[in-house]
């Protein structure tokens, strides 16, 4: 017989063709995230898991899955939702998707750059609005892109791949990562460690890639957006609670920072409602992974 797994959100039709050859696959027949009673409900009995980074899979889930629950299989990067030791513990395997979304995630980093930099979604509501223009030379004024200072927060597989695209648009690339790379990765990239407020302070552009730890949780806080230039801007893919939104919509209503590109968000879906209000916010729906080739 083949193993019975909850599928806890409907995947794209080749993925979801592959699961029902493998497994007899019982899915979320909702489009939207399981409720926890649905969760519980939906994991009883079964051989495994595929959950989404929604899913918060800890010692009461797996209990209501029951001793015969094998894997779970996590369609995400991250694993935070996971309570790993609860997982050792009861001897089930966890797996993630660490290296599928590394040069799609790289690509919605740069989309967010070079949107706020250069005001694209404010401009594009703009001609939707209808407005009267005429072209101007002080029309809608953003900021050069290329030749400017790159600030990378985790120079791991994302931030090596954001540095691989900066060095086209002849940037300086300044870094800082809990462990610092080898000098032969560094001057592959072209870019240079430097201690975590220097990267603050020193970048145009400050483009986060940390994994969410208690560590990095509001790693970019209040005191840490004072330091950075006025004219700098900040772009988020990692993981919301990384980055204060609360903190962040002040600072761009202050003006400490010239703009902000945010694809995550710490409470998801909800948005800060400050955040939302910042016309020099790009504000995309998590979707840095969402293209057909990476899904």
């Amino acid at each position: 017989m083949k193993p019975k797994v909850l599928v806890t959100r409907l995947l794209p039709k080749k993925a979801m063709e592959m699961i029902h050859k493998a497994v007899n696959a019982e899915l979320n027949p909702h489009d939207r995230p399981m409720t926890r009673k649905e969760l519980l409900r939906g994991l009883k009995g079964v051989d495994g898991v595929l959950s989404l980074l929604n899913d918060r899979m800890d010692a009461q889930a797996m209990d209501a899955a029951g001793p015969q629950l094998k894997v779970i299989a996590n369609y995400a990067v991250g694993f935070n939702n996971i309570v790993v030791p609860d997982a050792t513990e009861r001897g089930i395997v966890v797996t993630n998707t660490p290296e599928v979304l590394t040069e799609t995630t790289a690509d919605m980093a740069w989309s967010l750059i070079m949107a706020v930099c250069r005001r694209v979604a404010e401009g594009d509501d703009f001609i939707r609005r209808r407005k009267p223009w005429n072209w101007a030379p002080l029309m809608m004024l953003g900021a050069d892109v290329h030749g400017k200072t790159l600030g990378i927060l985790g120079l791991g597989r994302i931030g090596q791949a954001v540095a691989r695209r900066a060095k086209g648009f002849n940037m300086k690339i300044i870094y800082y990562d809990a462990f610092r790379q080898k000098p032969k990765v560094e001057k592959e990239l072209g870019v240079q460690f430097k201690p975590f407020l220097s990267v603050v302070r020193q970048a145009d552009i400050l483009t986060v890639h940390t994994p969410l730890m208690k560590e990095t949780t509001h790693l970019i806080n209040a005191k840490v957006l004072k330091a950075m230039k006025k004219t700098a801007y900040l772009v988020n893919t990692s993981r919301g609670p990384v980055v204060d939104e609360a903190a962040v919509a002040k600072a761009l209503q202050r003006g400490d920072i010239a703009g902000a590109g945010i694809d995550v968000f710490e409470k998801e879906p909800q948005v800060h409602p400050e955040l939302v209000k910042c016309r020099n916010a790009v504000i995309t729906p998590h979707i840095a992974s969402a293209t057909i080739e990476t899904r």
